[in-house]
């Protein structure tokens, strides 16, 4: 019974991490298109530095709780989530981008 708490806590931790790379796309596509990505100002850097340290931690995390409630006795799920986990966050971050995109033409 407790697994299935984990798994929801988990899920919880991963809609976060994903939206918060979501951000990321958002903040991280002016300043890319603009071509001035290495010379951001501190409040750029800001913007697109805590949306990736925070996404990537807790995105970790939920990595660690489907872990804890699946890695030994479901392995092959636990393999499944962490390669669907990782192709949610890197499409958050291209479809965040392309948001803005749309948004700004």
């Amino acid at each position: 019974m407790e697994n299935w708490i984990i798994r929801f806590v988990a899920i919880l931790c991963a809609m976060g991490g994903t939206a918060l790379l979501w951000i990321l796309g958002v903040f991280l596509v002016v300043p890319w298109r603009e071509g001035r990505l290495l010379a951001l100002s501190l409040a750029e850097l800001q913007m697109i530095g805590v949306p990736l340290v925070i996404g990537l931690a807790v995105t970790w995390g939920a990595l660690h709780l489907f872990a804890l409630a699946d890695r030994t006795e479901n392995p092959k799920l636990y393999v499944t989530i962490r390669a669907v986990l990782i192709v949610a966050s890197i499409a958050a971050v291209i479809g965040g981008s392309f948001w803005t995109q749309s948004h700004i033409a």
